[in-house]
């Protein structure tokens, strides 16, 4: 399965899309930065403080269960994006996978990307943070 990062940073707005695959990880280009989310966590914010402009390349969404909980992001103080919803019988292993994102907080009241995991499932988020 191949996913396609595209950058939404306005200077690189015609950059090429990134193929991702298990063989193929992000590019270090897409951040070095992580922030770890432990399980039944809410609006925790990815970075020391989190800023606009932020950019989140993705989350490694990591399951502890086969029913895991769901796993969203949220833009500064927007609304909730779900990005794995989890549930009974959601996944049929327990093997880690990435969500690639590839864009960055434009929120300016309370910026930063922030992140939120259900019940038995843990999430790292990948980017340049603040």
């Amino acid at each position: 399965m191949t996913h396609d990062v595209g950058y939404l940073d306005r200077t690189r707005a015609n950059a090429p899309r990134v193929p991702v695959t298990k063989f193929t990880p992000l590019p270090v280009s897409a951040g070095t930065d992580y922030e770890t989310a432990a399980a039944s966590q809410t609006d925790q914010v990815l970075g020391a403080t989190g800023a606009a402009g932020d950019y989140l390349a993705g989350v490694l969404i990591v399951p502890g269960t086969t029913s895991p909980g769901a796993v969203s992001i949220k833009d500064g103080n927007g609304s909730d994006i779900t990005i794995f919803a989890g549930g009974a019988g959601s996944i049929a292993t327990l093997h880690p996978f990435f969500v690639p994102i590839g864009a960055r907080c434009t929120a300016a009241t309370t910026p930063g990307w922030k992140i939120t995991t259900g019940a038995n499932v843990t999430a790292i988020g990948v980017g340049s943070f603040t």
